[in-house]
């Protein structure tokens, strides 16, 4: 199925940019008319910029970096700020899903490895869920304005069948276009409509059996994600699997993993064009504190995940025994929050054994 002439119209424009932007003006708090004198620009570029019409992609890459300074120096808010680029990401990946290329390799889930963010901003669009970063956090509501850079109803239908398309037509591809089976396939888990419960589950079910896939497999990044979504959706038991046969004990599966999450999270900040990068069994290029600090957040953000947390928690403080003394306030706030998911005993008997080591290490050696 393609997309609907409207789904194409709505695949040039930049709506979940311009909402950030929105919220990032009303941080100041500026109106689009002083906003638009700050910027010297006139009235319709600000609104066109927030409603889209005039998508930020398509600012010149300078004027977009002198746009994003001087919204800073404004006052704008971190977050909101900090989350432009994703909202970009987002509405490219959208529009691709609403208008396909007709050249697969060319869709933006095969040219590169998309964030946890940029994962929040289209979640946000299709269902309303705005970005744990942004909650509580809502634009001023002056006449019919939308609460959310919600789709409109139409085209969730259409980018949900068209993703689902993808991951079918992907799956003759290979290894080729493992990257743009899982993450479009990983995408289609956002779906909650009645209708695409079962489409979904058969889709995610019929990949577990890579679950025994070793680390260094192309498919291992699959078998995470596969597992992943699975567990968003209620069913923890593959995550579970995944994580005794295909991570615990492999020095390669454990590096990928955790490599994984530094990008996921931002402690590898450039962007990949593969999945290739999670086979550095160093851990080189990202900064350890950062991931730590994001898989204490996903404790309170994302408890279906809590046994992927926990082993991953684990394996960064073995393979970096410092981290506690390099961030001390952090590892009592975690250590609290490690004793209180024990305490509450509703984690898997490994979870339980390595989350114990856990508040050990950061409880006991905090100095």
């Amino acid at each position: 199925m393609t997309a609907r002439p409207s789904s194409r119209q709505r695949a040039a424009t930049g709506t979940v940019a311009g909402f950030v932007l929105r919220l990032t003006r009303e941080s100041i708090p500026l109106t689009q008319t002083a906003m638009a004198e700050a910027l010297g620009v006139d009235l319709g570029t600000v609104q066109g910029r927030e409603s889209g019409r005039r998508p930020l992609a398509n600012m010149k890459a300078g004027a977009f970096l002198d746009l994003k300074r001087r919204l800073l120096a404004l006052g704008a808010d971190h977050a909101a700020l900090g989350l432009l680029d994703a909202a970009m990401d987002a509405d490219r990946i959208i529009g691709a899903a609403l208008d396909p290329p007709e050249q697969p390799d060319l869709h933006p889930l095969a040219e590169w490895v998309h964030t946890r963010d940029t994962a929040h901003m289209i979640a946000w669009a299709v269902n309303g869920n705005p970005p744990p970063s942004l909650r509580g956090r809502s634009p001023s509501r002056r006449g019919p304005v939308a609460a959310a850079p919600l789709m409109a109803a139409q085209d969730r239908e259409a980018f949900f069948t068209n993703l689902r398309g993808i991951v079918e037509s992907a799956a003759a591809g290979g290894d080729g276009r493992a990257l743009l089976r899982r993450q479009a396939l990983y995408l289609t888990s956002y779906d909650r409509s009645p209708e695409a419960n079962s489409w979904t589950a058969h889709a995610l079910h019929a990949r577990r059996g890579i679950a025994a896939v070793q680390g260094g497999s192309p498919r291992w990044a699959e078998a995470r994600s596969t597992a992943a979504a699975l567990a968003r959706r209620g069913d923890p038991v593959p995550l579970l699997d995944f994580i005794d046969r295909a991570m615990a004990d492999d020095d390669a599966a454990e590096a990928a993993n955790l490599n994984y999450w530094a990008y996921w999270m931002g402690a590898l900040r450039e962007p990949q064009a593969s999945d290739r990068f999670m086979a550095d069994r160093a851990l080189t290029g990202w900064d350890p504190v950062t991931l730590l600090r994001g898989l204490a957040r996903g404790f309170e953000e994302s408890p279906g995940y809590v046994d992927l947390y926990a082993h991953s928690l684990w394996a960064l403080l073995t393979a970096h025994t410092w981290l506690p003394q390099a961030s001390p306030a952090l590892a009592r706030s975690l250590a609290d929050r490690v004793a209180r998911i024990l305490d509450a005993g509703v984690i898997s008997p490994r979870s339980r054994r390595e989350l114990g080591a856990v508040h050990y290490v950061l409880r006991d050696h905090p100095h």
